[in-house]
């Protein structure tokens, strides 16, 4: 049994085009919290972006996850909780 890279070549790529998805949907995010949320906008330098593992100091897809999610709960709860 080989490996079969061509399965290989595909998983990697799908998990670097996720990543770039993810981190587009992030700038779209942060850009209407710029427009719509000067309130929150000024507070994003204090929104973490906490790395998942100890060991591993990179960045990658789940911790650009997380960090997606903190955003739009940010903005949710400011919707809840402010008149417009």
């Amino acid at each position: 049994m080989g490996i079969n890279f061509i399965k290989v070549k595909s998983f990697i790529m799908n998990s670097l085009l996720s990543t770039s998805k993810i981190i587009q949907k992030t700038i779209k995010v942060t850009s209407k919290i710029e427009s719509r949320y000067p309130e929150l906008y000024k507070f994003l330098d204090e929104t973490p972006l906490l790395v998942s593992s100890i060991n591993n100091t990179q960045i990658d897809r789940v911790d650009f996850t997380k960090y997606l999610e903190t955003l739009k709960v940010q903005i949710k709860y400011q919707d809840e909780t402010h008149l417009k």
